[in-house]
Formats: C-alpha cells, structure tokens, sequence
C-alpha cells in the first residue's frame, strides 16, 4: 500500500513489504513524528499516553494494529526516565496487538553516552537499556548519530544508524559561508569531524579537552590545525552545558578566527544554556529537531534544521527491504 514501485531490472528481485506500514508518536516527539508523516504520505495511528499523578504511564494504541509493520517513535530526552519507560510501553503494547514487527525510532538516545566502564563499580547504562527494549520485543531500532557507533553491537536485533550531518552540511551550504574550516572539539569526535570535512570539501582542525568530573563542564587546552583569517564550524555529536563550543569557540577567536559557527546533531540544551550561547563567540549554531520541546526558547543564533525527510526515508527503506546505506551521499555503511 505505502511501498514505492519499483521499474526495471530490480523488480523482479523486490520483495513485498512486511503488512501494512503503521506510524506510532510518542508523547516524546509529536513535531517530528507529524513532519515524517507528512514526508511520508501517511497518516500517524491514533494512540495516547496519560501521565498519572504519582509519575505512571498508560499507552494505548487506537486502531488496529494486527499484522500491520509498526514504527514507533519516541526519543530518550528530558525527562529522560518517562522517555525510556514510554518507549518500552509502546513496545510492548503493538507486540501484544499482534503488531508483525516493532521498529523504534530513537531520533536521540540519551542513554548512549554511558557506553563503557571507565571508573570502577558503574554501570555500562546503554547496555542495559539495550537489553530492555530487546526484552520489551522490539524487533529493531533505528537511531540517528549514536555518542559511541559500537553500541550497536550492545543490541542482538538490527540497528540502523543514520547521520545528521548530511543534512546539517547541505543546509550549512546553503548559507553560502566561505572559506570554511571544519573543527572537532576533542580527538575523540575527530573522526565525525574528518567526515563532515570531507563531505564539504574543507580542511580539518582538532581541539584537545579535558573533562575532570561529572560535572558537564570541559576545558579546552589546545587547537591542532591552522585557523588564522577562516570561518571556523565546530561540530559535534551534542551539546548539553554548551561548555565545550563556547570554550571552544574563544580559543578558535583567539587564533585569528573570523566567524564562528556550530552545529550538532542533538541540542540538548539544559536551562540556562541557551541564553550563553546567545552571549558567546558563536555566530550561528545548528542543531536539529531531534529533541523537542526545549526548556527555554531558542535565541536568534541557534537555528534549528529538520531531519524529519531523512527519517521518513530511513522508515521507507526498512518497510521497503531496500539498502539504508543508499541514503549516505558518500556511501558509509550504517
């Protein structure tokens, strides 16, 4: 019903989709969900989710669901624990409707960042909330921009990654900056930001941090590259504090920058941040719409760029049974 034809030498080697498509918002996402309905042509299934008094959650799905490939989409964001208990709610409400298959759609997964055991006695925490949505029955999640790419493997049912930064990049084109230099923060998102260079044909420059604590607050102590008399994008997979691009951003000003851009797939942005980066040496940050809605109202420099196209694609291509990759400009498999 909602599958694209498909002409040529490829037909007689497609394979019919899985039951009828169906789209699921939660309660974490509505804007998005409805912009990757409307790309897609179909409507979203009437559902609901009531929050009682003492913090519990009741889902429902309105409408049948049997039989049908179901897509639910709901990110992990603030409240961060609501988010992920909803998410597995939804789950386990289509599978018990007799959905043919659960995708979850987690356009932002909070829980990524806790992707190792770096201190003793802590809990790998992305780990055991891949256990939780296998144990809910999803049957695969699709995500966008992961903290940490090998937290796929923490699942043992498919994961499809998608990366903002095609889209990010197209629309930073379009704004017709030039003379444009790429910078990582740290050398831990150098190789992220080597892929943003390269899909705009620009020179890299690599920033050296330190984080002491649990604090969110990191200092920036070095700058690897040249910056003098360029127009700088620092890009990253997230901002919480907005710490690590302001201090970036001085250090950037202080080697001779001249305009200082941003962009990151998740604008996290805890209170307060917004109005610090209305203040910094930041011209224009990009961000996109995976998280929604932000605590306080976003200044004129922080610019906010769907991926909502990218998503509904994404969605298409799994219904489909057609390759994720071909949505890569450069090909990178995720």
């Amino acid at each position: 019903m909602n599958s694209r034809p498909v002409h040529g030498p490829r037909a007689q080697a497609f394979q019919p989709p899985q039951g009828e498509l169906a789209l699921i918002a939660g309660s974490a996402n509505p804007q998005l969900a409805a912009r990757i309905a409307e790309h897609m042509g179909v409507p979203l299934i009437p559902s609901e989710a009531h929050y009682f008094s003492e913090g519990n959650v009741f889902v429902r799905v309105l409408e049948n669901v049997r039989g049908r490939d179901c897509y639910v989409i709901q990110g992990t964001h603030q409240p961060v624990n609501d988010n992920f208990m909803e998410m597995l709610f939804w789950i386990d409400a289509l599978k018990r409707a007799s959905a043919q298959q659960v995708t979850v759609v987690i356009p932002f997964f909070s829980y990524a960042k806790g992707d190792k055991k770096d201190e003793p006695r802590v809990s790998i925490r992305a780990r055991v909330c891949a256990d939780a949505i296998e144990a809910a029955g999803a049957d695969r999640c699709l995500m966008m921009d992961l903290h940490s790419p090998q937290i796929q493997g923490f699942f043992h049912i498919p994961v499809d990654h998608l990366y903002a930064r095609y889209v990010l990049c197209d629309h930073i084109r379009g704004t017709g900056i030039d003379n444009l230099v790429v910078c990582s923060p740290d050398v831990g998102f150098a190789k992220g930001a080597s892929a943003y260079a390269n899909y705009m044909g620009v020179p890299v420059v690599i920033g050296n941090k330190t984080r002491r604590d649990h604090t969110e607050q990191a200092e920036v102590l070095e700058l690897i590259g040249h910056v003098e008399g360029k127009n700088v994008l620092i890009v990253d997979d997230f901002t919480i504090s907005g710490g690590t691009l302001i201090s970036m951003a001085e250090v950037l000003r202080s080697r001779g920058a001249n305009d200082i851009y941003a962009a990151v797939s998740h604008g996290v942005l805890s209170k307060g941040v917004a109005a610090k980066i209305a203040n910094s040496q930041i011209k224009k940050l990009f961000i996109t719409d995976t998280i929604e809605p932000h605590q306080e109202e976003l200044p004129e420099n922080i610019e906010t760029v769907s991926v909502a196209r990218l998503f509904a694609e994404a969605i298409q291509s799994i219904h489909d049974r057609t390759s994720i990759s071909q949505l890569f400009p450069d090909r990178e498999l995720g």
